[in-house]
């Protein structure tokens, strides 16, 4: 056999002698971090204002199209279906405007569920839906918007260097006055 590997002959060994590679050994991994430690920390991705705004207005302008549609079926005069549609735009966009006034603010009922509804591509609207819910669950358990994740551990760190130097200056003061 060349290069010492394998069986010197394989006479008496019941086998043919062919040396293969153990593929199920596993060879120790590189310690790595899966990610850099300079990372910054996460922030919610902000929804565009204005795409929001166009899609709600795209959602009225489908209520309006679909009634104009009915109302051209059944043979209506085209001034009475201009006033009938101008009038349901006009009330779907004054509950609307309430509505998001109240939903914002009250966390009730009408702000509940909001993301439920919501396809995949609809990024910005999942994303107005994530910060509300984010933002009811701080207010129920009483986060402080100022709250920073880790800061606990932070200031209790730096309040122990603080303890630490000052022993380190008391130590250092006292013991140079005995010498003298």
């Amino acid at each position: 056999m060349s290069s010492n590997v394998g069986l010197s002959t394989p006479r008496g060994s019941g086998t043919s002698g062919y040396v293969q590679r153990n593929l199920s050994n596993l060879r120790p991994r590189e310690t790595f971090t899966p990610y850099p430690a300079s990372l910054p920390a996460h922030r919610q991705r902000q929804p565009n204002a204005e795409i929001l705004e166009h899609d709600r207005l795209r959602q009225i302008e489908v209520q309006v199209y679909d009634l104009r549609d009915k109302l051209e079926d059944e043979g209506i005069e085209e001034e009475e279906i201009e006033l009938q549609t101008e009038a349901l735009r006009r009330k779907l966009s004054d509950e609307d405007e309430r509505g998001g006034r109240a939903g914002g603010g009250s966390g009730g009922k009408s702000g509940e569920g909001r993301g439920k509804g919501l396809k995949v591509h609809q990024v910005h609207e999942l994303a107005k839906a994530k910060i509300e819910e984010s933002e009811r669950l701080r207010r129920a358990l009483g986060i402080r918007e100022d709250y920073e994740e880790g800061g606990h551990w932070k200031g209790r760190e730096e309040r122990l260097r603080e303890g630490v130097r000052e022993e380190g200056k008391r130590d250092g003061g006292g013991g140079e006055r005995e010498r003298y």
